[in-house]
């Protein structure tokens, strides 16, 4: 019970630090601690399926593609 309050609480932090913060390398990579801390919810909760998935495609491949594309763009808002 206790470390599915933290893992909401870091959730719910990492995800407004991602809409917070102004570079948006360091919004992309809170976006994945998001994913992966949904990640350990779903693996807590006893979907081990949907938490692969989540870490594969969520956590891992949303977070390069958002690297990739702030890569070719510009890397924080003015």
């Amino acid at each position: 019970m206790i470390a599915h309050v933290m893992l909401l609480v870091i959730f719910a932090a990492s995800a407004l630090l991602a809409v917070e913060f102004k570079d948006l390398i360091y919004a992309a990579v809170a976006l994945g601690m998001c994913s992966l801390c949904l990640a350990l919810l779903f693996y807590q909760l006893q979907a081990p399926d949907v938490a692969m998935t989540e870490v594969a495609i969520g956590a891992a491949l949303s977070t390069f593609i958002l690297l990739l594309a702030i890569n070719h763009t510009k890397r924080a808002i003015e």
